[in-house]
C-alpha cells in the first residue's frame, strides 16, 4: 500500500492496483496504489479507510480485459462479481450468503474480479456467460469500501482481450489506458 496526498472527507480517493496504471493521473485527489489482486486491494483500502478520515468517495480506476469482442475504452461498472468464489457451494454449505454481486450503478458492464489475469481462452468464454469485464481488483475495493460506508466508482479502460495475447497487449497499452483514465478524471 502507497498512499500519496490526504484523504479528507471532501475528496474522493483514487484506488489504483499499480504505478502504471497511476501514472498519467494528473489529479489533485489522494492516490492510493493497493498492490495487484483482491487481497492486496482490501487490505490497503481497509487500512487506508480504517486510519481516517472517511473520503467522499472511491473512484477504482484501472485496466480490465474484454470478455467480448468490440469491449474497448473506458467504462463506468454497473455490478461487480467475484469469478474465483463459489458463492453457492458455500451458501448451500453454510446456508449463508457470503461473496454476493455488488451493484454501484444503473448502465455500465458487468465487471468479474479474480486472483487470476485471464489470459485463457476457454475461461475468458466462461466468464463472458455473465460478464462484460474482467480485472483483479474491483470487487475488494467495493467491498471493503462498503464496509466503512464509502461509496465506489469503479472505471475501467479496456487493455486486452483476455485472451492468449493478453500479457503483451496489457503490457503495451498501460500507458495509453493510464492517459485516457486521466482525461476521464480531469472531466468527471
Amino acid at each position: 500500500m502507497l498512499l500519496s496526498g490526504v484523504v479528507r472527507p471532501d475528496l474522493p480517493l483514487l484506488a489504483v492496483a499499480l504505478p502504471e496504471e497511476a501514472e498519467h493521473l494528473d489529479s489533485p485527489f489522494p492516490v492510493l496504489l493497493t498492490g495487484v489482486g483482491k487481497v492486496c486491494a482490501a487490505m490497503s483500502v481497509t487500512r487506508a479507510l480504517a486510519a481516517g478520515p472517511l473520503p467522499k468517495e472511491i473512484i477504482n480506476l484501472g485496466t480490465a480485459g474484454a470478455l467480448h469482442p468490440g469491449l474497448s475504452g473506458i467504462h463506468l461498472i454497473s455490478r461487480v462479481v467475484q469469478h474465483d468464489f463459489d458463492s453457492a457451494t458455500i451458501a448451500a454449505l453454510t446456508g449463508q450468503v457470503f461473496g454476493a454481486p455488488i451493484d454501484l450503478a444503473d448502465e455500465g458492464p458487468v465487471l468479474a474480479t479474480g486472483d487470476v489475469f485471464v489470459a485463457d481462452p476457454d475461461l475468458r468464454e466462461a466468464l463472458a456467460r455473465t460478464a462484460g469485464l474482467v480485472d483483479m481488483e474491483a470487487y475488494a475495493v467495493v467491498a471493503a469500501a462498503a464496509a466503512f460506508g464509502v461509496p465506489v466508482r469503479v472505471v475501467k479502460h479496456v487493455s486486452d482481450e483476455a485472451d492468449g495475447q493478453a500479457n503483451v497487449s496489457w503490457s503495451a497499452a498501460v500507458t495509453e489506458c493510464s492517459k485516457a483514465l486521466g482525461a476521464w478524471l480531469a472531466r468527471a
